[in-house]
């Protein structure tokens, strides 16, 4: 490697290692290596705000950008106290079965709108239910993050690697249902069964708080039906749109920008509310988070370590594929698993042609690796970064290590359970 990609190398290990230990915030890690990226000429400005391989994506930054301010108006409807009241109602005050509730709220959530999404919708109820219930909200917050990523895995839409690869592949809406949907079904199952064990500490039963919650009128809590009814509408046709997607061809961050406009201006909100709405933070984090990987493509240090691993197994598509998976799992954890699927993507497809049997196979290891993978780190997918940009704000405050203590365990076990899908699939 060149004296410039080594450099790149260090500066992103030393953000990475700054973001981690929390030395500094996070923002300001990202933005400080950013710089620095663009200070050596490890990128350029070209390279890192107009390049599709190695810039700002800004379909994920805009498409963040259209659901908080979508998420920002419902909020003012008093849907997400209704919500909260009902859930906590359902599951009569019990913790476990609030978090299951939640949990499949959102994962089958994620698997028509988009984790991010999900997350941005389910975050505010999660809050309130949990103050209701006096719950630290911590763990529900974590567990949700993750359903989001596993139920996200199920269909094209549902995560934007997925979206990515669809490209690249040219796989269709119904291939992801089909192949990776129901393998998605038990992981969710066996992600809930740990989350008995991982959050048991969270569970805590207060008799007389379960008692004045099943007291409480869930209607009550609505305070503008008319926004409500015109914030639902947009929200349906945004989600119809994302379905629609290889029928209208429409970007999901189009989508979002085009409902957050019309939301706006149907409703009585002014701009400045719906604006004030917004993680700018989490944005800013995401910029610099892809500025940075980029410098890391440009100066081909990926590239090299991904071709390095795929040369070592071609031409055997078992081993091939197992590489792939758990690469891919542990790559995204580190550099965010949207920038990781990007890069490899074309790496994939050249493989593909050097390697017998179902090439698809490949597809669904990088997939299932890289939505999976991103749950071991609180950087490893774009769903993760936005619940502790929320929890922050609301000042609820989620470190690193917290949460990637548990999601290494959870990445883990879940990928596993892929191999042997995986080989008595498609490799038999």
């Amino acid at each position: 490697m060149t004296v410039t990609a080594w450099v790149a190398v260090i500066v992103f290990a030393a953000t990475y290692v700054l973001i981690a230990s929390e030395k500094v915030h996070r923002v300001k890690a990202a933005l400080g290596g950013a710089a620095i990226m663009l200070l050596v000429h490890a990128t350029a400005a070209g390279s890192a705000f107009f390049s599709q391989e190695s810039g700002v994506d800004w379909n994920v930054v805009f498409l963040l950008l259209g659901m908080m301010i979508i998420v920002g108006v419902l909020r003012q409807t008093g849907v997400f106290e209704y919500l909260a009241v009902w859930a906590a109602k359902r599951a009569r005050g019990r913790p476990f079965r609030l978090m299951v509730l939640l949990l499949v709220i959102t994962a089958s959530a994620s698997a028509l709108l988009d984790n991010v999404t999900t997350v941005l919708l389910i975050a505010p109820v999660t809050f309130l239910v949990c103050e209701r219930l006096a719950l630290p909200v911590a763990p529900f917050l974590i567990a949700e993050a993750m359903a989001s990523n596993i139920g996200g895995t199920a269909t094209l839409v549902g995560d934007p690697p997925n979206i990515i690869i669809a490209s690249r592949a040219g796989l269709t809406f119904n291939d992801f249902l089909v192949h990776l949907a129901p393998l998605v079904i038990v992981l969710t199952a066996v992600f809930i069964g740990l989350c008995r064990l991982l959050f048991r500490k969270a569970f805590r039963y207060d008799p007389e708080r379960a008692a004045e919650i099943m007291q409480l009128d869930e209607r009550a809590a609505i305070q503008d039906k008319v926004m409500l009814v015109q914030s639902l509408s947009v929200l349906g046709v945004v989600i119809a749109a994302f379905v629609l997607h290889p029928v209208l061809h429409y970007e999901p961050s189009v989508v979002a920008l085009l409902g957050a406009g019309l939301l706006v201006l149907v409703t009585k909100i002014t701009t400045d509310d719906a604006l004030r709405e917004v993680e700018w933070p989490t944005l800013v984090f995401f910029a610099g988070l892809f500025v940075m990987v980029g410098a890391l493509v440009e100066t081909g240090v990926i590239s090299q370590v991904s071709r390095a691993a795929a040369e070592a197994t071609a031409g055997r598509p078992g081993v091939t594929t197992m590489v792939l998976l758990w690469a891919s799992a542990g790559l995204s954890a580190i550099v965010d698993n949207i920038p990781y699927v990007a890069t490899m993507s074309p790496i994939v497809a050249d493989l593909a042609q050097h390697v017998p049997g179902d090439h698809n196979v490949l597809w669904w290891a990088l997939a299932l690796g890289a939505d999976l993978g991103g749950n071991a780190t609180a950087v490893g997918a774009s769903a993760n970064v936005v619940i502790l940009g929320i929890a922050e704000r609301n000042g609820a405050r989620i470190s690193f290590w917290q949460f990637t203590k548990y999601g290494l365990v959870v990445t883990v076990v879940t990928v596993a359970l892929c191999v042997p899908y995986l080989w008595l699939r498609y490799l038999m």
